[in-house]
């Protein structure tokens, strides 16, 4: 029989939980409610309408009784959609390169190296938007996404190197040099028998980059002038931050769920791999 202490653990538990989850997932309702009318009455919705996802599945959203005009919105998709799977793909290659090399080979400085490493992501990068605005002025790359998936990259390595150096800790020399032995070089090695082990790993890092990519703001607003680079995130604060003097709410909570609706989808496929990244514990030696 559980004794009354345990018992009195777990409902509190599931009581915080519950008290924690319950008030998102209203306001997620409240939301989804929001897009299926113009206007609410508190919490209540005073009538029902296609009109605000007729609206956005047409794509092109003006102001009305003005010549002002929002960014076609499935041009902004193909935008949000390319910066997360280019910021996603870039971070897994150099994170699996740099992670095995450090990983691997011993050189002098390598702890201070990783602490650096370290240092850096725990650096925040908003401090250094002055200093990149002039760098991407310089180089051309201001009002671009190029531009921005350049920052996100760089910014992002940090964590996804040591999250791969982790994982290639836990990788036996005595399955690498088998495979050596067996006839394949080094980057064979890598490639047929050591990046499979660490498939964990990889899809860690790249389930961090595309979340990274998808929901960037920052960068955006700062280094992005024209509207043809604009991401959902940008969209998104345009209508609720009244730009152009216009406000629709309706419009802004159905677009907010385009946002997010493949978020949702690609955690609850991948959120089992974000568990695994405890296995990659193993400290620097």
């Amino acid at each position: 029989m559980p004794s009354i202490a345990r018992i009195l653990g777990s409902v509190f538990s599931y009581g915080l939980v519950l008290g924690i989850t319950i008030p998102v997932i209203l306001l997620y309702i409240l939301l989804f409610i929001s897009s299926f009318t113009t206007e609410m009455d508190g919490i209540f919705p005073r009538d029902f309408t296609l009109d605000n996802w007729m609206l956005v599945l047409r794509g092109s959203i003006s102001v009305p009784g003005t010549e002002y005009q929002y960014p076609n919105l499935y041009l902004v998709m193909f935008n949000t959609f390319l910066l997360a799977v280019s910021v996603a793909g870039l971070e897994v290659i150099l994170s699996s390169l740099a992670g095995y090399a450090i990983s691997r080979f011993k050189f002098n400085g390598r702890s201070t190296f990783m602490g650096i490493i370290l240092i850096l992501h725990a650096f925040p990068g908003v401090t250094l938007l002055i200093a990149i605005f002039y760098i991407l002025k310089t180089l051309g790359l201001y009002d671009t996404l190029l531009g921005v998936l350049i920052i996100k990259v760089a910014l992002d390595l940090p964590l996804g190197i040591w999250i791969m150096k982790g994982f290639f800790d836990n990788v036996p020399w005595d399955l690498e040099m088998s495979a050596l032995v067996d006839g394949c070089n080094r980057l064979q090695a890598w490639w047929k028998v050591v990046m499979p082990t660490v498939r964990n790993g990889l899809m860690a890092v790249l389930i961090f980059g595309f979340l990274s990519g998808w929901s960037e703001f920052i960068y955006i607003l700062a280094f992005i002038s024209s509207q043809d680079y604009w991401t959902l995130s940008m969209l998104v604060y345009a209508f609720t931050s009244g730009e152009y003097f216009y406000i629709n709410p309706g419009v802004t909570a159905s677009i907010a769920i385009v946002y997010m609706i493949p978020v949702v989808v690609f955690f609850l496929f991948a959120q089992k791999y974000l568990l695994r990244i405890q296995i990659a514990g193993k400290g620097i030696t």
